[in-house]
C-alpha cells in the first residue's frame, strides 16, 4: 500500500513538470500586462499560427490600485482577493480569451500570487481592482474572507515582521517579503481557499500555474495544496492531464532555500541560466561562447527535466530578482536576439519568450529610478491596448520582443528540432560557435569582432536552404540568406562582425 501511495505521488509530481504542449510546440511567451482581449486576438492572429505553445498571463485575480499616476507593474502581486478581475480585465473577458488561445493550440499558464496578499502599508477601502473593501493594518480581507487569524505573525521571530536574514530558511518562509501580509500556508482553512482560486482557473481551461515567490512558501504546504488541484479541463486536454507547475525560486548558489527543494513538485525557474548566458553574450569575466560546449547541466544547472529557462523576465530586466547588469534585454536588442537564439535552439529545459512594455528609464548610480513603471496607460490609469502595425511590429510602448522574425522564426526551429539531439559542435575556441539539432536543425554564431568564414557539418540532408535570422522561406524563395548544403553534410557559412544579426539559422522546414 506505502508502495502504491508513493507511486501515486511520484507520479502526479512528475506529471505536473509537462507543460501539456498541443501539436509540438514547444515555448511559453510572457505577454507581461497585456489585457485578455489583445492576448486572444494574439493567439489567434499570431501565436497559433506561429506555433507558440503558450502564454504565462499577468495575475488575473483582484490586486490593490496604487494612486494615479503611478500605476506601477507591481500592484498586481498585491491581491485583494480571488476574484477574477483585474487591470488586464473582466472574468468573462478572462474566459473568452481562455476558450479562444485553446482552440488555437496555445495553453495559458497563470502567474499565481499565494503566498502573501497586499502590502501592510496597503491602506484600506475600495482602492482595489474590483472595487472590493479591505483594511491592511487590521489583516481584513472579506472578499475572500481573511482574517489575522490567516497570517504568519505568530510564526515570525524578528521584531520587524519582515525578514531581515536572507541566511535563515524560517524567516524567508515565515515573515513578510517587502511588507506583503504572509499567508499561514499550514492552515487548513487558507489552503482550501487558494486551492478554490487555482482550481476555479483549472476548470475555465488554463494548463498550469507560473507559482510567485515559492521559496517563500514550505514545501510541504505547496505539496497540501498541490494535492488538492483539479485536472485539467477535458475540453481541452487529455483526461487525467495534471497542471503544468512551474515555481520562482531564485537560487544562484549558496541560498539558505536551494531550488532542489521544489523539484518533486513541479519544474522550478533557472535564474543561473540567463544570468551566465548574459556573461557569456557580453564576453564579461572572460566568458566565451566556446565555454558553452557543456551548456546545461555542465554550467551547475538543474537538471534538465526540472528547469523552466529564460534570457531575462519582468523582474529582472528592471534589476530586480536576480542576475544584476548582466542579464541582457530588449534595451540590448542584437545582443538580446542571440541570446533568445542560442536558448531556443539549445535543448536544454522549457523555454519561455519574454514581451515586454517601455518604460521611461532614468539610471542613477546604475539603479533604474523608473523600474516602477507601469504597462501604457491612459490618464484614468487603464492598460492601453496593444496596437499591431502591417510590419508586424507594435506600437504605443508594448515592444513585442516575440514577433522580432528572429525570436519568432527560432521558436519555430525549437518545434521543428524537439526531441534531436544536441550534435554537430564547432567552435574557434573563442566567440564563434556552431552546433546542430540532429539532422533537424544547424546554427552558427559570431560573436567575435572579425568575420566568421568556415566550412562546416551540418548534418543535414544536401539541399539549399532559407536562414530564418536574415529571412525566411515565402513559397519557394528565400527572402534572407540562402545556405547551400552539400551532399556530405557541409555548408560553407560567412558572417560578418558588422551583420546586423551576426547568426545564421536553418532547419527542415526551411529548406527550399
Amino acid at each position: 500500500m506505502k508502495l502504491f501511495i508513493l507511486v501515486a505521488v511520484f507520479g502526479l509530481s512528475l506529471a505536473q513538470h509537462n507543460p501539456n504542449f498541443k501539436h509540438g510546440r514547444t515555448s511559453i511567451v510572457h505577454l507581461f500586462e497585456w489585457r485578455w482581449a489583445d492576448i486572444a486576438k494574439e493567439c489567434e492572429r499570431f501565436l497559433g499560427p506561429k506555433g507558440f505553445g503558450g502564454v504565462q498571463i499577468s495575475p488575473p485575480n483582484e490586486h490593490i490600485l496604487v494612486n494615479s499616476p503611478y500605476r506601477p507593474w507591481w500592484q498586481r502581486y498585491q491581491p485583494i482577493s480571488y476574484k477574477l478581475c483585474s487591470r488586464s480585465g473582466s472574468e468573462s473577458e478572462l474566459r473568452d480569451m481562455i476558450s479562444r488561445c485553446n482552440k488555437v493550440g496555445v495553453n495559458i499558464y497563470v502567474d499565481a500570487v499565494i503566498n502573501h496578499m497586499c502590502g501592510s502599508g496597503g491602506g484600506e477601502g475600495t482602492h482595489s481592482s474590483c472595487g472590493s473593501w479591505f483594511s491592511a493594518s487590521r489583516e481584513d480581507f472579506p472578499s475572500v474572507p481573511f482574517s489575522n487569524l490567516d497570517f504568519n505573525d505568530h510564526k515570525c521571530h524578528t521584531g520587524s515582521e519582515e525578514i531581515e536574514n536572507y541566511g535563515d530558511a524560517n524567516q524567508v518562509r515565515n515573515c513578510r517579503l517587502v511588507g506583503l501580509l504572509d499567508l499561514a500556508l499550514e492552515k487548513d482553512y487558507v489552503r482550501g481557499k487558494v486551492a478554490d482560486f487555482m482550481n476555479k482557473l483549472i476548470d475555465m481551461g488554463v494548463a498550469g500555474f507560473r507559482v510567485d515567490a515559492t521559496k517563500h512558501m514550505w514545501p510541504g504546504d505547496l505539496s497540501a495544496i498541490y494535492g488538492r488541484l483539479h485536472n485539467l479541463n477535458t475540453n481541452w486536454f487529455s483526461g487525467g492531464s495534471r497542471p503544468f507547475i512551474f515555481q520562482e525560486v531564485i537560487d544562484l548558489g549558496g541560498e539558505a532555500i536551494s531550488s532542489r527543494e521544489y523539484f518533486h513538485l513541479g519544474r522550478v525557474t533557472e535564474f543561473k541560466y540567463g544570468a551566465k548566458l548574459g556573461n557569456v553574450i557580453r564576453k564579461w569575466n572572460g566568458e566565451k561562447l566556446s565555454y558553452t560546449k557543456n551548456w546545461g547541466e555542465g554550467w551547475g544547472f538543474m537538471s534538465n527535466g526540472n528547469a523552466l529557462v529564460f534570457v531575462d523576465n519582468h523582474d529582472n530586466q528592471r534589476g530586480h530578482g536576480a542576475g544584476g547588469a548582466s542579464i541582457v534585454t530588449f534595451w540590448d536588442s542584437r545582443l538580446y536576439k542571440m541570446a533568445v537564439g542560442y536558448m531556443l535552439a539549445h535543448p536544454y529545459g522549457v523555454t519561455r519568450v519574454m514581451s515586454s512594455f517601455r518604460w521611461n528609464r532614468n539610471i542613477v548610480n546604475g539603479k533604474d529610478q523608473n523600474d516602477w513603471m507601469g504597462p501604457p496607460s491612459y490618464g484614468d490609469g487603464s492598460t492601453k491596448p496593444v496596437p499591431v502595425y502591417s510590419d508586424q511590429t507594435c506600437g504605443d510602448g508594448w515592444v513585442c520582443e516575440h514577433r522580432w522574425r528572429q525570436i519568432t522564426n527560432m521558436v519555430k526551429f525549437r518545434n521543428v528540432v524537439n526531441g534531436q539531439p544536441h550534435s554537430n559542435w564547432w567552435d574557434n575556441q573563442s566567440n564563434q560557435v556552431a552546433f546542430g539539432r540532429g539532422n533537424r536543425g544547424f546554427i552558427v554564431f559570431n560573436n567575435d569582432d572579425w568575420n566568421l568564414d568556415a566550412t562546416l557539418n551540418t548534418g543535414m540532408p544536401g539541399g539549399t536552404y532559407c536562414d530564418v535570422i536574415s529571412g525566411q522561406k515565402e513559397g519557394s524563395r528565400c527572402t534572407g540568406k540562402q545556405i547551400q548544403v552539400g551532399g556530405d553534410g557541409r555548408a560553407h557559412f560567412r558572417i560578418s562582425n558588422q551583420d546586423e544579426d551576426p547568426f545564421v539559422a536553418i532547419h527542415a522546414e526551411s529548406k527550399l
